[in-house]
């Protein structure tokens, strides 16, 4: 959509953990940045002549979420997405910016795949961030150019869906990506414990007759990953953190001074393996869905800060992939439509609260990534999103944005939406009436 010379924003309640500010009030946009912030006490003083003025009274306006951890599938296998589907979805979920994982087709681990994908978002709904691979092909043998990739416009490292099981490569790995400014993303996971698992391994893996995947497949690497991270003193950040034993790891490590930050996905705090039952292949993620204690260490470790993002791990497939064999189906669901409403449910049982909710899903990410967003102080980009968090849906298929309708939340009735988005100023998702 084009962009509007002005915009008033009014009457939202602002919420902006960057700048520790949580009232009623108004914002105004010029020139696709912020130009003003009114709080409700405030007098607005003399406005453009040509404004466009959206009353948003009872909703949110906050920072563009930012979601580090999704899955584009472009270039390679676009029946399953697009830049141009995946940043419309994320616009309609909040999202002004997406990090991209490197696991396309080929592998996104050099600079003319970071520059293809670049290319394709130059006219995307939200900011895409490539991440290029750790090592070639992620292979996990020779690491990948990580100081061409961060030319071209990558923003982080990663192998996510395959781990670094060669522990020299990953030391190597932090050392080079630190002298480059990049981030490491790690995907923990004991591949030699995980290997032919389909679910969570116990009574429920046992009673369906399918393979478990332990929850010590997890927290053994996560323990690898943080003694590297230790060692070289090197940034690590760890990917979609599932098991209580972990986030103990994780807080340990950073009570210890470990440079290590960390991310869960809606699914863990929401999803237990229940719902696996009946086969239900749209339920079916790596690492896969663990059990209400695993839950609830989760919840309390965004609550204290042990986990530091909510990210979506957005993992679109066909029906080719999932409407199969349970044990041979794909692992992965979308997320992008679907993170604010079941984000919010936290708030509304009182878990965290709202500041801190808009903190996880776009200061911290913004941050952790170092990337623009996450605030809205004056003379920033106006990347925001407008959160109505009473407005009731029911999840339907055809009304989801992304090419993939692999959710186990289809036919839920959910609550709380992002209702408009803006990227850079230009509306992006609009749901309000004119």
């Amino acid at each position: 959509m084009s962009m509007v010379q002005a915009i008033l924003l009014k009457n939202g309640r602002i919420i902006d953990p960057a700048n520790k500010l949580d009232k009623k009030g108004s914002l105004l946009l010029e020139k696709g940045r912020i130009k003003a912030v009114f709080t409700a006490r405030q007098q607005t003083g003399p406005l453009p002549k040509k404004l466009l003025s959206i009353d948003l009274q009872g909703k949110w306006v906050v920072p563009g979420l930012v979601d580090m951890h999704v899955h584009l599938r472009e270039p390679g296998e676009e029946h399953k997405e697009t830049i141009e589907s995946g940043t419309r979805a994320a616009a309609a979920g909040g999202f002004t910016a997406v990090a991209c994982m490197p696991n396309t087709i080929p592998v996104n681990d050099c600079q003319s795949v970071t520059r293809l994908i670049l290319e394709k978002a130059e006219s995307a709904s939200a900011r895409v961030y490539p991440v290029g691979a750790i090592s070639k092909g992620s292979q996990g043998e020779t690491l990948a150019e990580f100081g061409e990739m961060k030319q071209a416009g990558a923003v982080a490292v990663t192998d996510d869906g395959k781990p670094v099981t060669d522990s020299q490569l990953l030391r190597r790995a932090l050392e080079y990506a630190s002298n480059h400014k990049m981030l490491v993303i790690s995907h923990s996971e004991d591949s030699g414990l995980s290997r032919n698992g389909a679910m969570n391994e116990g009574f429920t893996s046992t009673n369906m007759g399918l393979n478990g995947i332990p929850h010590i497949a997890e927290e053994i690497m996560v323990y690898r990953d943080l003694a590297l991270a230790d060692y070289t003193g090197c940034h690590l950040h760890l990917a979609h953190i599932s098991t209580r034993e972990s986030i103990n790891l994780i807080r340990q490590a950073k009570k210890n001074g470990v440079p290590v930050t960390a991310e869960t996905a809606p699914h863990y705090f929401t999803l237990t393996e229940e719902a696996v039952k009946g086969y239900n292949t749209n339920a079916k993620m790596n690492p896969p869905l663990r059990t209400s204690k695993d839950r609830a260490a989760i919840i309390k470790a965004l609550q204290d800060g042990t986990i530091d993002a909510i990210a979506t791990d957005h993992a679109p497939h066909s029906v080719l992939e999932k409407d199969i064999e349970f044990d041979q189906a794909a692992n992965g669901i979308i997320g992008l439509e679907t993170a604010v409403p079941l984000a919010l449910a936290l708030f509304r049982k009182g878990h965290i609260d709202a500041s801190r909710l808009v903190l996880l899903l776009s200061s911290n990410p913004a941050r952790i990534l170092g990337v623009k967003g996450g605030s809205l102080g004056i003379g920033a980009e106006a990347d925001i999103a407008v959160i109505d968090p009473e407005q009731h849906f029911v999840l339907q298929e055809q009304d989801i944005l992304s090419k993939s309708k692999n959710s186990p939340f289809v036919g839920a009735r959910l609550q709380g939406k992002a209702v408009l988005t803006l990227c850079g100023g230009r509306i992006t998702h609009n749901l309000l009436s004119p």
